[in-house]
């Protein structure tokens, strides 16, 4: 009886330290055990879209592949419901949520979130033959709108008490107005530079005010060594030009911010 007592706590033991490592265990290092870096996105241009072959590109798909890269590991897209995304994250279905996201409060109590990299605006986006009537927040009080559900930009329409319906995407606040089944839709500044106007496929688009201003980070689970990681990568590939480079061919160099190293 004594020796099954003391194998019992052995084992009791064992599973105890297990745990206890599972729960210290480095982020970092589980990433580089699976060999994979498992980034959550959605469809977002000129961050994260696909190109003609269905690749993932994008300044914010392109710099993940040099981070994976200087992590020594390969780098998996998956495209989730925004919504979502602590959720997906907690879990271990994504090791980190890269996809122009707005470093909000929420945002930086749930997650680890590395500098950010980025400046940005939610802005109005309504059918170019209307943007002279909505030049002022009074001007939009009648309006319903489209917004990305779990967005920066869903805050922003509810914090003024305005009129809006939640979407999966900000690609489909874009349809919404684009179908005049929503009068306007509240997006990010790049993804509407990037999207509508003249040469897009949102020609009789265009945007008017903005609600805000605001900056993108890079989020990981609450605790994890890949957020100073990132830091440390960001400031050398800001120095090297890489940073510059990607922007440069996405066509948002005017809004990278200047990472510098730690004191």
């Amino acid at each position: 009886m004594k020796k099954m007592i003391a194998m019992l706590m052995a084992l009791l033991m064992a599973l105890s330290l297990c745990t206890v490592y599972a729960e210290d265990a480095s982020d970092k290092q589980y990433v580089l055990d699976k060999g994979v870096l498992v980034v959550g996105i959605t469809d977002f241009a000129p961050m994260d879209y696909k190109d003609e072959n269905g690749e993932w590109i994008g300044f914010d798909a392109d710099l993940a592949r040099a981070f994976a890269a200087e992590l020594g590991v390969t780098v998996e897209f998956v495209e989730i419901d925004w919504d979502n995304k602590i959720l997906e994250l907690d879990a271990k279905a994504v090791d980190c949520i890269w996809n122009g996201m707005t470093l909000t409060d929420p945002v930086k109590a749930a997650m680890e979130c590395a500098n950010a990299y980025m400046n940005n605006a939610q802005v109005v986006v309504v059918p170019a033959d209307k943007a002279n009537d909505y030049q002022t927040i009074e001007s939009l009080k009648d309006l319903t709108f489209a917004v990305e559900a779990g967005s920066a930009g869903e805050a922003e329409v509810a914090a003024l008490g305005l009129n809006y319906v939640s979407v999966s995407a900000q690609a489909d606040a874009l349809m919404e107005v684009s179908a005049f089944t929503s009068d306007a839709a509240v997006i990010d500044a790049l993804m509407a530079a990037a999207m509508i106007g003249e040469g897009t496929n949102y020609a009789d688009l265009t945007y008017t005010i903005g609600l805000n201003s605001e900056e993108y980070g890079v989020g990981f689970r609450k605790g994890s060594d890949l957020a100073a990681a990132l830091n440390d990568f960001l400031v050398k590939a800001y120095e090297d030009g890489t940073i510059m480079q990607i922007a440069e061919t996405y066509k948002v160099q005017a809004a990278v911010i200047e990472q510098v190293a730690a004191e």
